[in-house]
């Protein structure tokens, strides 16, 4: 099996309000030096046989009526080939 990422975020001209409180919030928790933050989705699909053209195709299609209001989200599809998927939480 392999898994394919579908990132989603507002379109850069669509005000983020949970972006704008967490930037605000970073200087009282001691993160200085972080001049913008945007929120977004992440979407991981495990995709039984082989991930080609025609298969991201179809996911590409998936995310852009289904999952990202394109009116002001943007998408990006990508196979994920990173073993380690739980890297962040090891810490």
């Amino acid at each position: 099996m392999a898994r394919v990422v579908v990132d989603v975020m507002l379109k850069p001209e669509i005000l983020d309000p949970q972006g704008q409180a967490v930037q605000r919030a970073l200087p009282r928790l001691g993160f200085d030096g972080i001049s913008d933050v945007r929120q977004g989705k992440r979407f991981e699909l495990e995709v039984e046989g082989p991930v080609d053209e025609a298969a991201l195709a179809r996911i590409h299609e998936l995310a852009e009526s289904f999952l990202a209001n394109t009116v002001i989200e943007d998408f990006s599809v990508r196979v994920d080939n990173n073993e380690a998927h739980a890297a962040g939480a090891a810490k």
